[in-house]
Parts: structure tokens; C-alpha cells; sequence
């Protein structure tokens, strides 16, 4: 009894064990027959017994899964006899756990440790109130603990950011602020900001906070700010990038100091005096505003005239002094000069022997009158020898002073320099006509090569026999001109030039069946053809037209003598211009030169030049300028002036100009408010590259003259450019902002652009004076495959805060396949010099007939005034009364402005208005025409 007392009583601990074994097993066998699916939770606790509650040395942490990837959570707790995950409010099953068990050597505890894998398909199949949550429970002698409750969540980020950064255009110095808000995620996303694909420190760099719910703020912004900004967010699924902003940071431009004020441009009387200042403090960068007001100010001086002295009369003679002699003198007083004027010239005191020479001081002795009477002997000696030296040589010269008159033969084969001392010889050249050095072919004077058979005059003898006393110097300027060697022979092939054909000859005449083959041979020089053009014309008249130019020059009939015929040329400057802008004056249109120079015409010509400004006289003061021979450019008037040297009247596209002499002539205007326009012509052509998958687009913008846009063309031809959508006009606003060009809507899975390429800004002063070469903004295309043979994108051309243009490219990047569009209407280059009646719309007689009914004044006003007001002439009329046939140059100034319309019945119609005639153009008959050659008129409808 006692060992089993003993034993009973020994063992009360040894039943307390098996009896909380026992629990476990039984704990562990429910759960296993019964799963965790059924609902019932394990007991919370056990049987106490002596020790301490579980400790937990790791908790499950908040886990998400990535993709498909099924995540641990832990769990360590001592002591721990056992350790159960629960997830949801349900215990995990016993087979899903995996447990190792240690012993804590500095506390003799045990230790244990048990995890689990969550898996995504877990996650998905749970709909609950919050998110999947999983915890530990840990027993121990004492009782139970529980760990804190770990979330498990399917990570994500999605692909499209709720708000991308905007590109800004900031002055320098103000802030610029870049919102960012990323695409939504699980863990959320973080955000870094990328300038120019490098990442931004903010703690490196003061003025950039990147910490305020992921915006980017600049505080100060710098011209180094500039740049392409990118958001980036990231988490532990994925990285996303936000579209790019461009940020500009410009200047806007400051004036400096204004210069000192200028001396007066005039020595005397009334005049101006200028100072100037220059945007340059700052100059304006980035697209920045140029400076507002004036660059230059004038006002008024007036300037004392200088005043030249003069002499007062002279004093009465002195007393006879006594060395023999009297003085008078006189004074500088009448007036004295002024305001520095020059001094009287001359002295202010004489001074004569006032005893008629028997007064004789200083020789003492015989010697001294023999010295003094040899030095005057020898003074006359001299004298006189040197007058015969040169009276000598004067009598054995056979010839005089050189003449070299260089407008002999101006631009002829040879230039003659004739020395000689006859006088009254009639086949001597007229040494009194000026040079012409502006035209390096002319012929004038009575020696004129008219045809290839002059060659045999000038060879013959014949030609120089009446001149056997003239010494002739050979200088072949003309092939010096033409850079070919130096030749003492005549050509007829190559005779060109500028020459008054008369019939007045001694010695050569041109005959009807010469006449053909020289102007061919004038035609056949190696001249540009697209800059300049020839014409022969004489009495009758005609029209020289530059093809493709908008350049025209109507020659009226009369205007040249019946016994003469010029050669008269254009051309256009497409060089560098010549005329510099002064201010801000803008030259308007090309540089037009007519000659020969010194042609003179009875009636006035008309000039027809093309312009780009959208003419408005209350933004617009637009003015006619000319070259003078000195190279400088002079004002000849202001077109809204009165005068009566010459006449202006401007069309929206061309400025028709009446004018007495030939010369070099041009349009500038200057801006009176910020709302003037210029007309500029934007087309855009294209190309393949060397690279056969690149392709390349220019876009032009140039100045709306047919003659700019053909240098345009002359360019791409050489370059092998295609023109692909039709050019469209472009209103350019002078109000100091730039131009914008960007390329539109390109196929993303076709073609590519390169990088922060595909929008070009053009600062506003490239605009606005493009005089120099012509405007274009060059951008490269990339196409993925080689099979990509189809291009189409928008081009997008507009002026900050102006007009907009959009030019829509549908076209084929092969040849063969590719649309030709036509450059320009040919309808002025078949016939670049038309002579005679064919170059009128109106025919002669019937003009004849309006010139004699209108030219007569009228009781009631139905004259040649009401005939300008009929053709929208209203402005200075003063012009025309000064002409001797009023009517007839309005006639020309209509036949200028319908050189392509010639629409006779609109004057027909006002014709009629007027009540002067009751015919109609269109009507008349063969019967009425007073001259055969004007039958072509009917023919054409007239």
C-alpha cells in the first residue's frame, strides 16, 4: 500500500501530465478528424499549471503576394508547448503547418516555431468586411497568448497615372509646380521625379521640394530648370512612367540705357536728332517677349547757320612813314563771322612806297644795287624758261588730255578711250554722256552693234578709216564680265546688252532678217532665267513679266521714240538684301532692278511688285524705297503720300508702281501697332534619307511672294523634295510672339519621331525679318519596318497667341505611288516678253477714243477723274494732272492690275456708269479697230 501510496501519492504529478497529454492528443485528433472548415475553434486554453504565459519573439508581418507566388508567415513564441495558425477566425489545419522546436540555453525554455503558406487563390476565394488577416496562438503551462493580426493583400499596380505632369512655359525667377499623381496600387506606390532621364535629388538641391504629395516645385526657377520632366512610380510590383513635360523657362527682353542723344543731322536750319536703346538688357531667350515701345526716338533741332565773314572797306591811306611807306587796313567786320563761319580770307593790312620808288633805304654802296639787280634778273630767267618748256611740249603733243568715255561701248565688246585734239569730227563718240558702271552691257552713241554681221564692220577698216587721228585702247570688259579670257576679236554670238537701235546711222543699220537671230543669241547667254529676263521693245509698247515672280513691267505705247528699240531687263536680288532694316522696319518685298538706267521714257512705266504685308493703313506705313548709285537706299515716298514724281497703289498682294526712271526699287513697311500682319506661305515638303527607313519633313515658312516660294522650290528640287500638301497663307501678327511648328498624330505602330523633336519654336525676330534665307524647320521620321510605305500626320504651324494653320500630310513615302502637286500656275512663263498690241487687253483704237472723250473737261464732272474713281483710283489725282494724257496712264495703271483678269467688261460696265460712252468693249466690232494688228483682240473675246 505504501509504494502505491507512495507511488499514488508520488505520481500526482506524473497524472497531471499524461492527463494534459492527453487533452493535446485528443485536441490535435479532433482537428484532424474534423478539418478547419467545420466552424469549431480549438479551446482557448488548457489546464493552468505552474510556469509562465507564451512570449512571442517574431509576429507575422503584413505580407502581399506578387503575381502567383504564395507568401510565408512566421511565428516564434516561448515557451511554447504548441503554436496554431487562425486566419479569418478559422484554425489553419495541423498539416498545413510547419513547426521546429529549440531550447533557449540561457533560460532552458523552449522555443518553437511555425509557419504557413498563403496562397493567392486563398486570398481571392475570401469576401469579407476587411482584408484576409492571419494570427498565432501559442499554449504553454500557464495559459495561452495570441500574436497581432497580419493582413495579407494581392499586390498591384496599374498601368495608367490618375494625373500626368504638365509641360509649363515660366518667366525666369518664377515658381514652377508639376503635379504628379500616380496610377493606383498595392503596396501604394512611390514616386520619383526624372529631369532629362536623370534622377532629381531635392536634397542636394535647396530650390526643388519633391516631398509634397508627390508634386515637383521649384521654387526659383533657372534657365538651367529647362528640361524635359518625367514622374516615376514604383512599388514591389512594377515601375510606371508619367508622359514628359516640357519646361521652358524664358526670358523676356529688357531695354538698355538710351544712348547719348546724336549731333543734328543738319548743319543748318531745322533738323533731328536721335538716340537709341537695344533689347539686350536681358535679350529675350526661350521665346521670351521682346521689349515693348520704340528702339528709336527723334525729335526736333535746329541748328544757327554758320555765317562767313567779310571784309569792311578799306581805311584811308596813313601818313607817309619814314621808311617811304603808308598802310590802310580793314576789318573782318561786315558781318563778322558766326555760329563757325569762316574767316575772311585775305589779309587786313597793306601796306605801298609812298614815293613812287625814289625812296630807296637800306643799300648802302654800288655793291649792294648790283646784288640785288642779278637776283631779280635771274628769278625772270627763270621764268621765262619755264614758260618755254611748256609751251614746247604743248606745241610737240598731237593730242590732248585723255577722254575715256566708258559709255562708248558700256558692256559692248571692247571700252574705247580716245585721245584727240580735232574738233568738229562727226564719228567722234559724245564724250559728255556719264558712265553707266551699274550695267556691264550697253551700247550707246552713235556706234551701235546691232546684229552678228557688225563683227564685219568693227573688224573692217572702213569703220576706224575716218578716224586715223584717234588712238583706240582695247579692254574686252565684257568677257571680263562674262569670266572668259581677255580676247582682241569680235564675236556676233555673243553681242548682249542694253542699246537704242536708230536709224540715224552713217554706218550700220539693222535689216528685218537680222533681227530674229540676234535676239536669239541674247536668249542663249548663261544667264538664270528664274532671276532675271530680256526683252527687246520699241514704239508699240508690251509687258516684261519674270515668270513665277509676281514681277511685271508694262512699257505703255509711246513711251519709247519711234526711231528707237531698247533691250530692257528685270531681276530680282536672292541674294543677301541689300536694303538693312533700320528700327523696326521690315522689307516687305524682293528687290526689284528695271533698266537700262539711262533710258528715258516720255510716258511713265508701270512696275508691278509682289508684297506680304495685309495692307492696312492703321497698322501699316508702308514706303516705296530706291537704290542710288552710291549703294545707298533713299525714301521716294510714303504710299499713302501725295506726289507728283511718281504713283502707288497698293493690292493686298502687289504694289503697281508708275515711274519715270529705271533702277532698283523695293517695299518696306513699318509697324504702327502690334496688329499688323505679314502674310508668310507655309508648305511642307518631304524626302527620303540616306537611311532607307528614315524619312525627312521640312516645313517652310516664308514670305508670301511668288518669288520667295520659288527659291523655296529652286532648294528642294536640288535636294530631291517633294511637295506634299497644297502651301496655305499664315496671318504673322507683330506682336513680339514666336512661332510654333509640331508635327501631329503620326501612326504609333508605323512611324516614330526622335525625341523632344516633335515641336520646333521659332523665336519672333527669325520671323519677322526672314529677308535672308528661307525659313524651314527640318524633322526626321523613322518607319519600324521597310514595308511601311504610307505616311500621314498633321502638321501644325502657329503663331503664340495668332493665327493657326494645319497641313494635312497623306501622302506616299515612294515615287511612284506619290500625288504630284503642282508648284506653280504657268500661265506668265510661256511668254516673258510680249511686244506690241498682243501685251494690251484694251485695244489701241478704243483706247484712243476713251484717252480723247476723257482727257477733255466736262461741265459735269465726266472726265478723267470720274474715270479713276470708277477704277478705285481715289488718291492722289495730283499725279495724273500733271501727265499730258491723264486717261491714258490710269489706262496703264489698269492694264497693270489685270495683266491675268483683263476684265474689260467690268470696264465697259464703268464706262457706262459714267454715261461718256454707250459701247461696250466686249461688243466692238472689226469694222471699229483703227489698226490690223489690233484683229487679235476679237479672237480672245474682247
Amino acid at each position: 500500500m505504501g509504494t502505491t501510496a507512495a507511488a499514488g501519492g508520488g505520481g500526482g504529478p506524473a497524472r497531471w501530465w499524461l492527463s494534459w497529454l492527453g487533452l493535446c492528443f485528443w485536441a490535435a485528433g479532433a482537428a484532424a478528424a474534423r478539418g478547419t472548415d467545420n466552424g469549431e475553434a480549438l479551446p482557448e486554453s488548457i489546464p493552468s499549471a505552474p510556469g509562465t504565459l507564451p512570449h512571442f519573439i517574431e509576429e507575422p508581418d503584413d505580407a502581399y503576394i506578387i503575381k502567383s507566388n504564395p507568401i510565408a508567415l512566421r511565428c516564434k513564441a516561448r515557451p511554447a508547448m504548441q503554436i496554431f495558425f487562425k486566419c479569418n477566425g478559422e484554425w489553419v489545419h495541423q498539416n498545413e503547418h510547419v513547426s521546429e522546436e529549440s531550447l533557449d540555453e540561457s533560460s532552458g525554455l523552449k522555443v518553437r516555431e511555425v509557419f504557413i503558406n498563403v496562397t493567392r487563390q486563398q486570398v481571392e476565394d475570401f469576401h469579407g468586411p476587411e482584408d484576409y488577416w492571419c494570427q498565432c496562438v501559442a499554449w504553454s503551462h500557464l495559459g495561452t497568448s495570441k500574436s497581432r493580426k497580419a493582413s495579407v493583400r494581392i499586390a498591384y499596380l496599374r498601368k495608367n497615372f490618375e494625373q500626368d505632369p504638365q509641360g509649363r512655359e515660366v518667366p525666369i525667377e518664377g515658381m514652377i509646380v508639376l503635379h504628379c499623381r500616380p496610377p493606383e496600387g498595392v503596396p501604394a506606390a512611390e514616386v520619383e521625379w526624372l529631369k532629362n532621364e536623370e534622377p532629381i535629388d531635392s536634397e542636394q538641391d535647396e530650390n526643388i521640394d519633391t516631398r509634397a504629395d508627390h508634386n515637383l516645385i521649384i521654387r526659383q526657377a533657372r534657365l538651367s530648370d529647362s528640361g524635359n520632366y518625367t514622374c516615376m512610380a514604383a512599388n514591389i510590383v512594377a515601375k510606371r512612367r508619367s508622359l514628359s513635360a516640357t519646361v521652358v523657362v524664358y526670358v523676356n527682353g529688357g531695354w538698355s540705357s538710351w544712348t547719348e542723344w546724336s549731333a543734328c543731322n543738319v548743319r543748318c536750319g531745322r533738323g533731328w536728332q536721335k538716340r537709341s536703346r537695344t533689347c539686350t538688357n536681358p535679350a529675350p531667350l526661350n521665346g521670351g517677349a521682346f521689349c515693348e515701345g520704340m528702339s528709336v526716338q527723334k525729335i526736333t533741332c535746329t541748328s544757327l547757320c554758320p555765317v562767313d565773314g567779310s571784309w569792311e572797306v578799306w581805311s584811308e591811306w596813313s601818313v607817309c612813314s619814314p621808311e617811304c611807306e603808308h598802310l590802310r587796313i580793314r576789318e573782318c567786320t561786315a558781318p563778322p563771322p558766326r555760329n563757325g563761319g569762316k574767316f575772311c580770307e585775305g589779309l587786313s593790312q597793306e601796306s605801298e612806297n609812298c614815293t613812287d620808288g625814289l625812296c630807296i633805304l637800306g643799300i648802302e654802296n654800288a655793291s649792294d644795287i648790283a646784288l640785288y639787280s642779278g637776283l631779280g634778273a635771274a628769278v625772270v630767267a627763270v621764268a621765262v624758261l619755264v614758260i618755254g618748256v611748256t609751251i614746247y611740249r604743248r606745241s610737240q603733243s598731237d593730242y590732248g588730255v585723255d577722254v575715256i568715255d566708258s559709255s562708248a561701248l558700256t558692256g559692248g565688246f571692247q571700252t574705247f578711250n580716245f585721245k584727240t585734239v580735232r574738233q568738229g569730227n562727226s564719228l567722234l563718240l559724245n564724250s559728255a554722256m556719264q558712265p553707266d558702271l551699274t550695267v556691264s552691257r550697253t551700247y550707246s552713241g552713235p556706234i551701235c552693234l546691232q546684229d552678228p554681221l557688225d563683227k564685219e564692220l568693227m573688224t573692217e577698216s572702213s569703220l576706224f578709216n575716218p578716224l586715223s587721228d584717234i588712238k583706240v585702247k582695247v579692254q574686252s570688259s565684257f568677257m571680263v564680265s562674262l569670266g572668259v579670257s581677255e580676247r582682241a576679236e569680235y564675236h556676233g554670238k555673243n553681242h548682249s546688252g542694253t542699246f537704242p537701235h536708230g536709224n540715224n546711222r552713217g554706218f550700220s543699220t539693222m535689216h528685218p532678217r537680222n533681227k530674229t537671230p540676234f535676239i536669239q543669241n541674247l536668249s542663249s547667254l548663261p544667264t538664270r532665267t528664274e532671276l532675271r529676263t530680256t526683252g527687246v521693245f520699241g514704239h508699240l509698247g508690251g509687258r516684261l513679266v519674270m515668270p513665277n515672280t509676281g514681277v511685271s513691267l508694262l512699257i505703255p505705247h509711246g513711251a519709247i521714240s519711234e526711231e528707237n528699240s531698247w533691250e530692257i531687263y528685270m531681276s530680282i536680288n536672292q541674294g543677301e538684301p541689300s536694303l538693312q532694316s533700320d528700327g523696326s522696319e521690315v522689307l516687305l518685298s524682293p528687290e526689284v532692278t528695271c533698266g537700262p538706267p539711262d533710258m528715258i521714257v516720255t510716258t511713265p512705266f508701270a512696275l508691278t511688285i509682289p508684297h506680304c504685308a495685309d495692307v492696312s493703313s492703321e497698322h501699316w506705313n508702308i514706303h516705296l524705297k530706291k537704290r542710288t548709285q552710291q549703294g545707298k537706299w533713299e525714301e521716294v515716298m510714303s504710299v499713302e503720300d501725295e506726289s507728283t514724281s511718281c504713283y502707288c497703289l497698293l493690292d493686298p498682294f502687289a504694289c503697281h508702281v508708275l515711274l519715270d526712271s529705271f533702277g532698283t526699287y523695293a517695299l518696306t513697311g513699318e509697324p504702327i501697332t502690334d496688329c499688323a500682319v505679314k502674310q508668310l506661305k507655309v508648305a511642307v515638303f518631304g524626302c527620303m534619307s540616306c537611311n532607307s527607313l528614315d524619312y525627312n519633313l521640312r516645313v517652310y515658312c516664308v514670305d508670301n511672294t511668288p518669288c520667295a516660294f520659288q527659291e523655296v522650290v529652286s532648294d528642294e528640287r536640288h535636294q530631291g523634295g517633294q511637295l506634299l500638301e497644297e502651301p496655305k497663307l499664315l496671318h504673322f501678327k507683330g506682336n513680339t510672339f514666336s512661332l510654333q511648328i509640331s508635327v501631329l498624330d503620326i501612326p504609333p505602330f508605323l512611324w516614330r519621331i526622335k525625341p523632344f523633336t516633335a515641336c520646333q519654336e521659332v523665336p519672333f525676330s527669325r520671323v519677322w525679318s526672314s529677308n535672308r534665307q528661307p525659313l524651314h524647320c527640318a524633322f526626321s521620321l523613322e518607319r519600324y519596318t521597310p514595308t511601311t510605305t504610307q505616311l500621314s500626320c498633321k502638321i501644325c504651324i502657329r503663331q503664340l497667341k495668332g493665327h493657326e494653320q494645319i497641313l494635312q500630310v497623306q501622302t506616299s513615302i515612294l515615287e511612284s505611288e506619290r500625288e504630284t502637286i503642282t508648284f506653280f500656275a504657268q500661265e506668265d512663263s510661256a511668254f516673258p516678253a510680249q511686244t506690241g498690241p498682243k501685251a494690251f487687253k484694251i485695244p489701241y483704237s478704243i483706247r484712243q477714243r476713251i484717252c480723247a472723250t476723257f482727257d477733255t473737261p466736262n461741265a459735269k464732272g465726266k472726265d478723267w477723274q470720274m474715270l479713276a474713281q470708277k477704277n478705285s483710283i481715289n488718291r492722289n489725282l495730283s499725279y495724273f494732272a500733271t501727265q499730258s494724257s491723264p486717261s491714258a496712264v490710269i489706262l496703264n495703271l489698269w492694264e497693270a492690275r489685270h495683266q491675268h483678269d483683263g476684265d474689260l467688261d467690268s470696264l465697259a460696265c464703268a464706262l457706262e456708269e459714267i454715261g461718256r460712252t454707250h459701247t461696250k468693249l466686249s461688243n466692238i466690232t472689226e469694222s471699229q479697230l483703227d489698226e490690223a494688228d489690233f484683229n487679235y483682240s476679237r479672237q480672245n473675246g474682247l
